[in-house]
């Protein structure tokens, strides 16, 4: 876009409008936050909390979809076996240094967001100093550690 400006982050951010629109100002929003945060008293309060998952879930479906538009875009090309592998350390890394809470029910997008680009900045730094690959997947599961234990020793307070 613009021609400096990659689709890649125009897409990061509209999804992310999105879904900070639907996390604040919805119904939907506050069901979902409601059902991580305690789903039996979810339940007990009249909300159809099977119903609010599955949504839940498609939304994570179309999510993932626009985000294989984007890889493939990136990439060029895309392969069912190979693309998108190796993600998941990073999207929980992501959200735990956003702040999201590893049971559920507490975090924001914007601090979501903000976890992000403070883990792409470490990720960029570690593969620019040349950290062999092992050692920077050891570095992210150091980071959700040290990062859950920071929540634990927060919530106990």
């Amino acid at each position: 876009l613009f021609g400096w400006l990659p689709l890649q982050i125009v897409y990061f951010f509209v999804m992310a409008a999105v879904f900070f629109f639907l996390s604040k100002y919805t119904v939907l929003g506050r069901h979902i936050y409601a059902v991580g945060s305690n789903e039996k008293a979810t339940r007990l309060s009249g909300i159809k909390t099977d119903r609010i998952k599955i949504l839940a879930f498609i939304l994570l479906g179309a999510a993932i979809a626009v985000a294989a538009v984007a890889e493939s875009s990136r990439m060029g090309s895309i392969n069912s076996t190979s693309s998108g592998t190796g993600y998941e350390l990073n999207a929980i890394a992501m959200a735990v240094i956003g702040g999201v809470a590893m049971e559920g029910g507490k975090g924001k997008i914007t601090n979501t967001m903000f976890g992000a680009f403070i883990f792409g900045l470490i990720n960029n730094i570690l593969t620019l100093v040349g950290v062999n690959t092992r050692l920077v997947n050891a570095f992210k599961g150091a980071i959700i550690i040290i990062a859950v234990l920071l929540q634990r020793k927060s919530r106990e307070r």
